[in-house]
C-alpha cells in the first residue's frame, strides 16, 4: 500500500486507494456563480456542457453543465441544469431543498471495481456511466472523460455521493488553471451534518471501504487523501453558527488548504466576504450565488 506522502504527491489514486476528488455546488445561474467564485479568489474555468453515450453510442446531454476551479489537488465544481433529463431533474430537486453543495466525488483507480464493491456492500447501484465534457485547452479542443459509479437515489441521502475514475488527467488539470489569487492549493475535507451520526458513519464506511473514527465533532472517515467529517446538527451549529442548517442531511462546509492564510484573508475581506478566524482555520461564508455553506481555509 503506498504511503500517505506518495498519495499526497499524486493527483490520482492507484491500487485500492480512494481520494476526496471534488465537491459540487448546485447553482441556478452559472455565470453569476462563476463570478462569485472569482470574487472569492478562485480562477474558474469556462462553462462546459456534459454528455454521455446513449444506448446507440451517440453522445447525448446529461442534463447538467459545469464550471470548475481546479486545484493542485482536487477541485471545486459548479453544476447547473441544461436539459430536462433525470439528472437535470435531480439537480432541480436538490436546489429546491437548498442551493449549495450537494455532491462529493471520491476518486478510485478502477470505477468498475468500485461499482462491484458497492453492489457487494448492499447498495443499489446505477449502471456504470462513461461521461465526458468538452475542455478548452487554449489550442485544439479537448475532451475530459470520466467513468462514474453511482448509487440509486436515497442510498446516500447526503447528496450525490459518487466514485469516479479520471481517464484524462492532463485535460482536467491543465497547469494554466491551477494558480488562484487566493492561494488555494488542495481540497482536504468535507463536513456533513446528519440526523443519525452512527448510521451515517457506518454507511459511509461501507461506501468508502474505510472505517470511521471518533473525532471531537463526531465521526471521521479518513481516506487515502482527504476526509469526510460527519457531525450532528448541534456540533455543526457550534462550529459554524453563521450557517443555518436548511434541513438534514446538509453538506455545509468543506476545507481548502492555501499557501498563506494572511493572503487569503486579505483577499476575502477586500471582496466583501464574511469571514472570521477560528482556532484552526479561516471561516468564509459562501457568497449567495454559491448557495448556503462555508469554506474552511487552512495553511
Amino acid at each position: 500500500m503506498p504511503g500517505a506522502r506518495s498519495a499526497l504527491d499524486r493527483q490520482l489514486p492507484i491500487l485500492d486507494e480512494i481520494f476526496l476528488d471534488h465537491v459540487g455546488h448546485f447553482v441556478r445561474d452559472p455565470q453569476s456563480a462563476s463570478r462569485a467564485l472569482a470574487r472569492a479568489g478562485f480562477a474558474p474555468t469556462p462553462l462546459s456542457i456534459q454528455v454521455a453515450p446513449d444506448a446507440d453510442g451517440a453522445a447525448r446531454p446529461t442534463g447538467t453543465g459545469n464550471v470548475t476551479a481546479m486545484l493542485s489537488r482536487g477541485y471545486i465544481e459548479l453544476l447547473f441544469k441544461t436539459a430536462d433529463t433525470p439528472l437535470g431533474r435531480e439537480l432541480e430537486a436538490a436546489l429546491a431543498r437548498y442551493p449549495g453543495v450537494h455532491l462529493a466525488a471520491l476518486a478510485a483507480a478502477d470505477a468498475a471495481a468500485a461499482h462491484r464493491r458497492l453492489t457487494e456492500a448492499g447498495f443499489r447501484v446505477r449502471p456504470l456511466v462513461q461521461m465526458q465534457r468538452p475542455v478548452d485547452t487554449g489550442a485544439a479542443p479537448g475532451i475530459a472523460a470520466f467513468t462514474l459509479a453511482r448509487v440509486e437515489p436515497g442510498e446516500m441521502p447526503e447528496g450525490r455521493i459518487q466514485i469516479l475514475t479520471h481517464r484524462t488527467e492532463a485535460m482536467v488539470w491543465q497547469p494554466r488553471w491551477l494558480s488562484h489569487p487566493n492561494g488555494a492549493l488542495a481540497l482536504t475535507a468535507i463536513m456533513i451534518a446528519v440526523g443519525d451520526l452512527e448510521e451515517a458513519a457506518q454507511r459511509f464506511a461501507r461506501f468508502t471501504d474505510r472505517q470511521p473514527t471518533p473525532s471531537p465533532l463526531g465521526q471521521t472517515i479518513e481516506l487515502d487523501r482527504g476526509r469526510v467529517q460527519l457531525v450532528t446538527a448541534d456540533a455543526f451549529e457550534k462550529q459554524l453558527p453563521e450557517v443555518p442548517i436548511p434541513s438534514l442531511p446538509f453538506i455545509g462546509a468543506y476545507a481548502i488548504r492555501v499557501a498563506s492564510l494572511a493572503v487569503t484573508s486579505d483577499m476575502l475581506k477586500r471582496a466583501g466576504l464574511r469571514t472570521r478566524r477560528s482556532e484552526q482555520d479561516l471561516v468564509a461564508i459562501f457568497p449567495e450565488e454559491l448557495g448556503r455553506g462555508a469554506w474552511l481555509f487552512a495553511e
